[in-house]
Order: structure tokens, then sequence, then C-alpha cells
């Protein structure tokens, strides 16, 4: 046997195995238990448990976790001190603590037995966050102070020793602290503890309205992790991963896409072990949907059809349908099962049975389809629903959402709207390729047609890397649709999304060709494109593609005039449905044969589009408004059917609208003749801010007074129009804006005093006589209207 020697860096470990003693030599442990290591020798150590430093052993290393350590004194009185932050240790230490008398609970005090193990959960749950190092220092302040009180309650209801602490936290020695100032901390202590426990009745009401609670917040997440993916493909495959409402037949999200290599493992090696992914924005409406899927797609890239073998002859890199998997979590997204990131569940893969099934079709029939021979191949995934928005997530789970993790967005707006942060503008397009028809022509078969997208300015030239096949993959210039084998009716069902600089928006368009693709190499090669469609991102009256299906008209020609800007751009883009469709011949020349392109009229192509963008509106009212300078004749029709706009886009544009509506009022500062139609549009936006959908913007109201604001004659207009509703009212006349006014009182009077501020701080306090009185004028008023003996609704009342 070969000799014992001394360890130099293998000095401190945990066990992660029990070790009964079946030798007088053997060192017995237990599971967690942690051990100092002195001397190693052919897969064993020797040393003592830390737990009774008087016993030494030898252990098998295999079961022994080593961690780092600090080591003092080496040699013959050396001692180890873990390298791991001190609340870890802390915690570490009280979870085995109360660990046996956790066991013991069971017998007989089953209400304390689960009280502690919820506490012990959280203390593991927070040992997590402490080791991710992810946390900034003030949330890791917060986060040891809620950990301390967690403990030292713990302790007291346990009857445990109290630990006293300073004001960092840290446990205080008593060898460097003085009597006096041990006894005041012990006294604190004891105090927060006891008030604590009378609190325990309140929060244990608390906790049992703690489902009532998630449920009422306005976003969640679902945390997705990729274990592993096993699937003979024999080719490279793209992972399509999002959720699915069987009930809409749609994607509800973005798809979280993983590249697949050959060889079974991911393209990107470093995301091995790594696939994480966060799906957001999901409001309780998507929490209350009757089923909800989790759902991937499985497209191979390679050749035509997997049962040829590999030549120089055939064509490759086409994307073909392979399968999908499907998996009803909606138990977990309702939180009727216990949802755990370490817990693995197992998704089958639905392979293809034939060339021509859409994925989408079968994703409709495997949702409502029984068990099937899936031979082992399929996903282990976890998941995980965290309550709360993104920003809740990440401080609350920073192991599971931290950089790495890629955020799958809810296709479209959350149900209630959050604030933006400061900078953080939104300009996405998700383009959907709905489907198709194509005559097969000249061919003796039906076409193997392949759709490319790409994203073009005015003069035809591709803007390069602007649409995203999904999360967590690089930007791309084209995007290329599944290819279906030989089908007349095309139906892809496949989404991406664009992301064009809002300054460029305007100039562009997007434009679809199509091709016929071929097994064979020379053949593709010599594939022209036979048809194209376009639409433009930008509507003549300035708004955006409206949301919704386009039935887009679709041009044959000459190949190179189909990829010519000059020849198509003026030409219609989207079918007009009160047309009549020409039924002899399969296409007709457009614009007097000037573009060389003719219309086909026996093919036809969906597509559907939804536009997610914090500056670029669809509504031509909210656009006419915020560009007013532009048509300043139309001004006061714009002001008044801003009413008439939808809260929803309104708030989307808050503060561009306040501006708006403040710099009509600073440009018209000597009339008033926009004043009261300024003031009831700031009263109809204070009115939506109010909304429950829209609460969340109150922080921004706020911030836009404080930070934004700089109307400095604005008070003075308020003031006039608020002191002349309320004369109105007094004398009778109808009060209906009167009421909407005070319940927008607070914010009118906020906007009325930082004006003022603004106006003293730019003139050194010029014309306080002049403010002080205007505000007497409208307070006489008021009294004026409590006076009033008219009969009408009571104001003042409510």
């Amino acid at each position: 046997m070969a000799p014992w020697l001394p360890t130099k860096e293998e000095k401190y470990g945990v066990a992660v195995w029990n070790f009964p003693r079946t030798s007088e030599h053997h060192l017995p442990l237990q599971i967690g238990e942690t051990v100092h290591i002195l001397q190693a020798s052919e897969g064993w150590y020797r040393g003592y448990s830390l737990r009774n430093r008087a016993t030494w052993g030898i252990f098998p290393a295999s079961l022994i976790h080593l961690k780092s350590a600090v080591v003092e004194r080496r040699g013959a009185e050396e001692s180890v001190v873990p390298a791991e932050i001190p609340m870890v240790q802390e915690i570490t230490t009280t979870l085995w603590e109360w660990a046996t008398i956790w066991k013991q609970l069971y017998a007989g005090q089953m209400e304390r037995y689960q009280q502690v193990k919820r506490m012990m959960y959280e203390l593991m749950e927070q040992r997590s966050q402490l080791l991710s190092g992810t946390l900034p220092k003030d949330e890791l302040l917060q986060l040891k102070k809620e950990v301390t009180g967690k403990i030292d309650y713990g302790n007291r209801i346990l009857a445990l020793d109290l630990v006293v602490r300073d004001e960092d936290e840290n446990i205080l020695d008593p060898d460097k602290t003085s009597i006096i100032s041990l006894f005041q901390a012990h006294k604190k202590a004891a105090q927060t503890i006891t008030q604590r426990i009378q609190e325990e009745t309140s929060l244990q009401q608390s906790t049992l309205g703690c489902s009532a609670r998630l449920a009422a917040s306005p976003s969640h997440s679902l945390y997705l992790c990729v274990r592993n993916f096993v699937c003979n493909i024999g080719e490279e495959a793209q992972l399509f991963m999002a959720l699915y409402d069987p009930g809409e037949q749609r994607m509800i999200s973005e798809n979280y896409v993983i590249r697949w290599a050959s060889t079974g493992v991911p393209q990107d090696i470093e995301l091995l072990n790594n696939l994480k992914a966060v799906f957001t924005d999901l409001g309780s409406k998507d929490l209350k949907r009757e089923r909800l899927f989790l759902v991937c797609q499985i497209i191979r890239v390679g050749r035509m059809d997997l049962r040829e073998t590999y030549s120089r002859k055939l064509s490759t890199g086409l994307r073909r349908p392979f399968g999908i998997s499907v998996m009803d979590i909606t138990d977990i997204t309702k939180g009727k099962c216990e949802s755990d990131e370490d817990k693995q569940h197992f998704i089958p893969v639905h392979l293809a049975a034939a060339d021509n099934d859409f994925l989408h079709n079968m994703i409709r029939k495997a949702v409502e389809g029984k068990d099937i021979n899936h031979k082992g191949q399929g996903f282990w995934v976890s998941l995980k629903m965290l309550w709360g928005d993104l920003s809740q997530a990440r401080k609350d789970h920073p192991h599971l959402v931290d950089r790495s993790t890629v955020v799958a967005r809810k296709l479209g707006y959350p149900e209630v709207i959050m604030p933006g942060k400061q900078g953080d503008v939104r300009n996405d397009i998700y383009l959907t390729l709905v489907q198709g028809e194509f005559d097969k022509g000249n061919k003796k078969t039906q076409k193997n047609v392949e759709v490319t997208v790409c994203v073009c300015d005015e003069s035809g030239s591709v803007v390069q890397n602007v649409i995203y096949h999904g999360v967590g993959d690089k930007p791309a210039s084209e995007y290329r649709s599944v290819v279906y084998y030989q089908q007349r009716h095309q139906r892809w069902m496949e989404t991406v999304k664009i992301a064009v600089p809002i300054e460029d928006v305007h100039k562009t368009h997007l434009r679809f060709t199509f091709r016929h693709r071929s097994s064979s190499d020379s053949k593709d090669k010599s594939e022209r494109i036979f048809s194209m469609a376009f639409v433009k991102l930008m509507r003549p009256d300035g708004t955006t593609l409206r949301d919704g299906e386009h039935d887009l008209v679709l041009y044959k020609g000459d190949s190179r005039k189909l990829e010519d800007a000059d020849a198509y751009l003026t030409l219609p883009s989207v079918r007009n449905l009160s047309e009549p469709k020409l039924l002899s011949g399969s296409s007709f020349r457009v614009s007097g044969g000037a573009s060389g392109l003719t219309m086909s009229a026996r093919d036809s192509f969906q597509i559907s589009t939804l536009v997610c963008s914090t500056k670029l509106t669809q509504n031509v009212n909210l656009l006419g408004l915020l560009k007013w300078r532009s048509k300043p004749s139309l001004l006061s029709r714009n002001l008044q059917k801003l009413m008439n706009v939808d809260g929803g886009e309104v708030i989307k544009f808050l503060q561009d609208t306040l501006d708006a509506l403040f710099s009509i009022m600073m440009e018209n500062s000597d009339t008033d003749v926009y004043d009261t139609l300024v003031f009831d549009a700031l009263v109809f936006i204070v009115g939506l801010v109010a909304d429950r959908k829209f609460q969340h913007f109150n922080a921004v109201l706020e911030a836009y007074i404080r930070q934004h604001f700089s109307a400095t004659l604005a008070y003075k207009k308020l003031i006039s129009v608020l002191t002349q509703y309320v004369d109105h009212a007094s004398r009778g006349e109808p009060c209906e804006l009167l009421m909407r006014t005070f319940k927008a009182l607070e914010y009118i009077f906020k906007f009325i005093v930082r004006s003022r501020h603004l106006f003293a701080q730019l003139y050194e306090g010029k014309e306080t006589a002049e403010f002080q009185c205007s505000l007497q004028r409208f307070f006489l008023s008021l009294n004026q209207l409590m006076k009033s003996p008219l009969e009408g609704p009571t104001l003042l009342s409510q």
C-alpha cells in the first residue's frame, strides 16, 4: 500500500454520501458533514470531522466534495477556515442543527414541523442566492438581514441559543466586544424576535393569501432549462421552442432557438449544460388559458431526403421538417403542481410521418394525440414558474435568471403594460409566414417552394442583420422558410422578429422571393426566383403596417426585375378584396407594362404582422397629435380625437404625448384657443394612469413631472381653465368634465406647482403676487361651488 502523504490543496470537503464504520480505522460520516483532510493515499483520505475533532479516521475520497478553504498554521497544529461567505457557513450550520429537531417534530407537532420545513427551504433558496455571487451590494445586505432574521426567529421557536450580531449582521465575537455592548445587542435581538413572534398570526394569514397575491401580480415568467436532447437526426438541426395555445392554435411567445450539431450537442459548445430561457410577460389572462403547451419544432438542415446518401450531386442546406415535441404545462403555470428547477420532465418527439407533414398541423394533432412510440427520443427539461416580472425574477432567483439566461417575450404587449426604463425603446415587428398556394406551372409535379424574406431599403438594397429567427440566436440578413415536398398549398406558420432602427422604418419594406428547390444540386443552382411579393412597413399616412393578416400580391417576371425596387415599389402590394379574381389566365400585366412585371392570379400568399413599438404608432389620430407642427390647421381636431384613441396606445407614448401637449400650450402662450382642449387631453391621460391596467405608470408620470417637464408658463393656463370649470359648475352648468377633472386634481396641481417652481427659478421669483391671486380666485370659486344650492351631482362628497 502506498504511504500516507500530507495533502497540499485537498484540505476541506463535504461528505456527499453516508459512510458507515465497518473497521476500527474508518471515520463514520453522514451526508453534509464537513471534514478536515490531513493525508491521502490511493483514493482514501485521513482526517477528522469538524463536528468531532477528537476522532480521526480514514474515508473514501470519492465520497468527498472538495471545497476551497484557508489553511492556518500548516503542520501538526494546522486548522482550516472555509473560504465561503460567513453567512453561507452559518446557514449550513443552522440547517444541520434544525434538521435533527425537525425530524422529532414529525411525531406530534405537525404544524410546527411544516413551519420549520418551509423556513429550511427558504434558507436553502437564500443560500443559493448568496453563492450565486450576482447580487449587488444593497440587495446582498438586504438578503443578509432577511436570512439572519429567519435564523434568529427559528432558533427562538426551537428553543435554541440566541445569536447576537452587529449592524452588518455579522456574529459578534465575545472576545472582542465589551460586556455592555454585548448586553445591548442581546437585548435588541430579543426584542426584535419577540415582536416577530407577535406578528406570527398575521404572517400566517398572509402566507395563506400568498397564492392570491401571486395571481394578482401583473406579470409572471416561466423558467426553462433544456437538460438534454436525444434524437437520431443525422444532420444539423434547429430547435424552436415556444408557448402554444391550442384554443387559438397559435404561438403566444417568441421562439427560443437552439442550433443543434449533427454530433448530438449544441453547435455552440459553450452552451452545453447551460441551455436556459425564461418566457416573460405572462399575465393573469395567460395563466387562465384553458390549456397551455410548451412546443418544440425540430427542423433539420441538410438534403431534401434523409434516405438519400451524401454525394456532391445532392443539394444541401435545405430546411426540412423533422418532428415536434409538445408538453402540457397548464398545471405548472396555474400553480396546481409544484414546479422545481431540479425536477426533469421527458418530452417525446413526434416524427414527421411524410415529407408533406406541416409542422403546425402536427402540433395541432399532437396536442390532442395519445402516447406514441418515441423509442427514447426526446427532450429532458426542467420548468419553474417565477412569480413577478423579469426584474423580480432576477432578484428572487439570481442563480436561475443570470446574464446567460435567454429572455423570450410574449408576442405583443404584456397584459399590464409596465413602464420602460430610461432609454428602453422597443421597436419590434413580428412577421408570420401564414400560407401560400402555388401553381405547378410548366413542371410535371408541384413545386418545392422556399420563401426567402429580407428587409430592403428604397433602393432595393438588403438591410443587414435585422431579422431574428428567435431569441438566443444571432440576427441575420434573410430568413429562409421550411421546404415542404411537392405541395400546392403550403402552410408554414413560421414567425420571425424584424428589428429595424426607428429612423429607417419609413424607408424600408419586406421583400418575399419564391424559388423552387430541387434535390439535385445542379438543377437547384439553375432554379431562378419565379415570384415575388413585398409590403412596406409604413403606410402613406405615417402609421405603421396594420396588425393582422395581409393577402399580398404575387408578381412574376424576369428574376432581375423581381429584385429591382424601382420596378415594383410603385405597384400595389396588398390584394384589394373588393376586386374580383381573374378566372381565365394565370396572370395579367400591370402598370401598362412599364415595370415588366405581371400579377399572378392563380398563386396566393398570406402573411401576418404584429407591431410592438414604443415610438411608432398605428393610430392616425395619435400620430396627428405627436406631429402637430406638420399640420397646425388640424390641431383642434387632433386634440379632440385624442379622447378616442385606445388607452394602451396613449400609454405607450406617454412622455411623447405629454411633451406634445405642453409644447402646444407653450408655443401658443399668447392665445387661449387650445387651452381647454389641452387641459381636457391632460385630464384624459391622468385618468388613464389611474386605471388599474396602467397603474404602474404612476411612477412614470411622477418621474416625468420631476425630470422632463419644462413648461414654465403652463401653470397660468392650467389654473385658468380649472377655475373656469369650477365657475361653470357653480352656475349649474353640466359638470361632467369637472368630475373627471377632480379625479385628476392631484396631478393637475403637481403640474401647476412644478411649472411655477421652474418659472420662479428662471425669472428669480417674479409674478409671485399674480400666482397667489390666481390660486385665491380658484379657491374662492371652489367655496362658491360648495355653497351652491343648485341640485345636481355632488362633486365634493366623493
